[in-house]
């Protein structure tokens, strides 16, 4: 099918848009901000997947919409969560560079927690998993562009410049396709469900944000950190959990467990954009 092409290819230039806009300074950030850094990787990678698996002991949902929670949560920050970071008034440098270590590491993270997640919600239904090859998988489609792209930067530094905001505009407009592609094809599970699934989302994002800047504020962070971590947290990569979705259904097409993600694509710009300018308001910068 066209959309087994198209659905990893348009993940892998989303991915490469990313690595389009960093530097290899934006990497060695992890030593002049240690504790920032660290406290958004924990959070992004540990406390994200187990919010929503608390909250998925609060509703009734299908096990496969379940599961496709969990996948969602298991995914690092969007790749927008930077450009929202600068509007929130955050630290824009520690949002640049926790969305490029944790996207990274979702290489290694992601295969684990997805077996354990499929063998929990899914139980006998469960399909196999292969953690090496989703691994290889996510390698391919997501570190590789990353790297190209942040090498393409390098060597070619003005026209990277230049070209900068193209990139990101075709990136952001494959981001919908796919979402939009996730949703339709399942339109009919959407509907049925989105009754349920829609608050629990929605819930979800709320609960991330204030999580992340009340850790940032206790543990001594500044404001701004606190709104970065706090967006990091809310805004995760749906893209990439739709065409994980899909290397564990190997079924080919985009399978229901596609669907929370999708839905969660749309409804995480309605929440995070209003919802960090309250944690603004109400935690300020300094």
């Amino acid at each position: 099918m066209l959309i087994d092409v198209a659905l990893p290819l348009s993940l892998a230039f989303i991915m490469f848009s990313l690595g389009y806009g960093l530097t290899f300074a934006d990497f060695g950030r992890v030593l002049t901000m240690p504790r920032a850094v660290l406290v958004g990787i924990i959070l992004q990678v540990v406390a994200v997947p187990a919010v929503a698996f608390i909250a998925l002991f609060l509703v009734d949902l299908p096990p496969a919409l379940a599961f496709g929670v969990m996948l969602l949560s298991f995914c690092p920050g969007g790749v927008t969560s930077n450009i929202l970071t600068k509007l929130a008034g955050g630290t824009v440098a520690l949002s640049i560079t926790l969305t490029a270590i944790v996207s990274l590491l979702s290489v290694l993270t992601v295969p684990v927690l997805v077996a354990w997640a499929a063998a929990h919600f899914l139980g006998e239904a469960a399909p196999q998993i292969d953690v090496t090859s989703i691994a290889i998988s996510m390698f391919a489609i997501t570190a590789v562009p990353v790297v190209l792209g942040l090498l393409v930067r390098f060597v070619a530094r003005s026209f990277a410049e230049r070209t900068e905001q193209t990139v990101s505009t075709v990136a952001v407009f494959l981001f919908v396709v796919i979402v939009a592609a996730a949703l339709a094809t399942n339109w009919q599970l959407f509907i049925d469900n989105i009754g349920t699934l829609g608050p629990v989302l929605i819930g979800l994002n709320a609960v991330l944000l204030i999580l992340g800047v009340l850790v940032a504020r206790a543990l001594g962070l500044s404001g701004g950190d606190g709104l970065c971590i706090s967006i990091e947290m809310g805004v995760q990569n749906a893209a990439l959990g739709i065409a994980v979705a899909g290397l564990v259904a190997q079924t080919g097409g985009i399978p229901e467990f596609a669907v929370p993600a999708g839905l969660y694509g749309i409804t995480m710009y309605f929440v995070t954009i209003p919802g960090m300018f309250v944690l603004r308001m109400i935690f300020g910068k300094a």
